[in-house]
Formats: C-alpha cells, sequence, structure tokens
C-alpha cells in the first residue's frame, strides 16, 4: 500500500505541534512534510531537538520545502538541516506575485535559475525540485505555461506535483501527469470543495470528500516515479477531521 505522509503547514493554526504528531501516528501517517518556517531559524541543538521530537513520535521528514532566498543564499545551511532532519527532497514551494515574470522568457530564464540554484543541493544527494501553485497554469502571451518554460529553464528539476492547485489553474492534471510524469518525484493530495461550499476553509476539502478524481489520478501516477503522497489542506476548520478522513479515503485507493 502506497503511504501517505502529511505536510505540516497544515495544522500551523493547531498548535502545538507537539499535539499533533501522535494524532497522525495515530491515524496511521509514518511521514511528515517540512515547511520553512519550521526549521529555518533553528540552532543546530533546536534541530536535533527537533530529529528527536519526529523520531519519538515514529516519524520521518523525507519532504520539506525550502524559500528561494534560502536555497540560493545559504545551500549549506539548507543541506545541514537537511542531513540533521532526515530529508530526501527539498521543493521550493512558491514565487511572490511582485517577482514573477510575464512573459515566456522570463519563466525560462527563472528556471535557468532554479537549475542553477538546485546544483549544490543535488551534488550532495539531494532531490531538487518546484511545488507548484495555480499561476503557473496561466497562458503566457505566446501561448505557453510558465510551467512549461520553468522545466524548458531547468533540465534536472524534479516537480512536487500539487494536483489541487493544477486543476485550479485551469489545466487538465492527467494531460500534465502524461506529458510530465518523468518529472514528478511527489504529489500534494488535496481535495476541492463543491462550488460555493466550505467557503470558511478557502474552498478545500478533506481528501475524498471534495470533486477531485484521486481514484482515478492515484492510478495515473502508478506510471510516474512519484515516491511521496503528501496530504495538505491550506486552511482547515477541523485538523482531527482532517488528519483522520484524508487517510482514510486514501487508503481505498
Amino acid at each position: 500500500m502506497t503511504k501517505l505522509g502529511f505536510q505540516l503547514y497544515s495544522a500551523r493554526n493547531f498548535q502545538p505541534f507537539s499535539g499533533i504528531y501522535p494524532k497522525l501516528q495515530a491515524a496511521g501517517y509514518s511521514e511528515v512534510e517540512g515547511y520553512g518556517a519550521l526549521y529555518a531559524s533553528l540552532a543546530d541543538g533546536e534541530l536535533d531537538a527537533f530529529r528527536k521530537e519526529l523520531d519519538d513520535s515514529g516519524l520521518t521528514m523525507p519532504t520539506a520545502h525550502f524559500g528561494l532566498d534560502m536555497i540560493e543564499n545559504d545551500p549549506a545551511r539548507v543541506i545541514k538541516i537537511a542531513n540533521t532532519l532526515g530529508i530526501e527532497a527539498v521543493y521550493c514551494p512558491y514565487l511572490m506575485p511582485d517577482q514573477r515574470p510575464t512573459d515566456a522568457s522570463g519563466w525560462f530564464a527563472f528556471g535557468q535559475r532554479l537549475q542553477a540554484a538546485g546544483k549544490p543541493l543535488r551534488d550532495a544527494g539531494l532531490v531538487f525540485g518546484w511545488h507548484n501553485h495555480d499561476f503557473e497554469f496561466a497562458a503566457l502571451p505566446d501561448g505557453s505555461t510558465p510551467q512549461e518554460q520553468i522545466f524548458a529553464g531547468g533540465p534536472e528539476l524534479d516537480w512536487e506535483a500539487d494536483i489541487a492547485w493544477v486543476i485550479r489553474g485551469g489545466a487538465d492534471p492527467f494531460a500534465w501527469i502524461e506529458s510530465y510524469g518523468k518529472r514528478i518525484s511527489a504529489v500534494h493530495v488535496k481535495d476541492i470543495a463543491p462550488a460555493g461550499e466550505n467557503t470558511d476553509e478557502d474552498g478545500w476539502a478533506d481528501v475524498g470528500h471534495g470533486t477531485v478524481d484521486w481514484k482515478g489520478l492515484i492510478a495515473a501516477l502508478k506510471s510516474t516515479r512519484v515516491k511521496h503522497f503528501v496530504v495538505e489542506h491550506d486552511n482547515p476548520r477541523d485538523i482531527d477531521r482532517l488528519i483522520t478522513r484524508s487517510i482514510a479515503s486514501f487508503n481505498t485507493y
């Protein structure tokens, strides 16, 4: 059975994390995914304590997000954090709106920038890639998309495919899996509520309780080299509900 991990960002509003880890373990999760604010500013001793807390909870952190600034400006620290926490794959998660290119050549150059930024990490034995949102699928003036240009400029970039954001971007996830499946090493598993529902949760839903065809998507993703499936919900109202219902649904796919 494919394992499901849990993006800890989903629980950021339900602190402390020391109360979240036992819930994850009890529900059957064995992996979590980190995000920059969790560890970017921790001293070495604090990183060791964080790793011990994960170990004591029976959890590993094979994948993690780091901001591009840190990846570019202090790759040695990213590598140190990764090695301490047992992280195998690093994904750059976002680009602020005011930093986004507006044409194909600009996005191609951004792909080249990511390619260069990832070299120290790849040289250290880590996987490095990009995690998408919806803006990468909006058509550019030449008819291409930012996501295509990022991949063209960064031929060695892996992809953590956030399928629900692909859909929100107006794209067909099955077509993208078919075209770029060889890039996919991790997948965010999240669901979209029916139109007009869950407005207090930004329109997201627990996995299996929305409109995304996860059963079909999991079948399609079996042809890729995806290693990690990670449940995420950007703004859950009930963390216990998200944790338990999402893994219960996923285990039926």
